[in-house]
């Protein structure tokens, strides 16, 4: 496991927990940049999956 493959899980449930606390509140900002978070957060763990499995195929 790498640091993108990490940041990004935290990322998207910082998203996730951010959008709910929006919805508490009734602030569609802060709905809106949790979801951002969120998509921000998979990609990055994404390029981490990616990397993980370059990793392994050159070993």
């Amino acid at each position: 496991m790498n640091s993108d493959q990490v940041n990004g899980k935290l990322k998207d449930i910082g998203g996730k927990i951010q959008e709910k606390t929006g919805e508490l509140v009734g602030s569609t900002e802060q709905q809106a940049k949790g979801l951002a978070n969120q998509a921000e957060g998979k990609t990055q763990k994404t390029l981490g999956d990616a990397k993980e499995i370059v990793k392994d195929a050159t070993n």
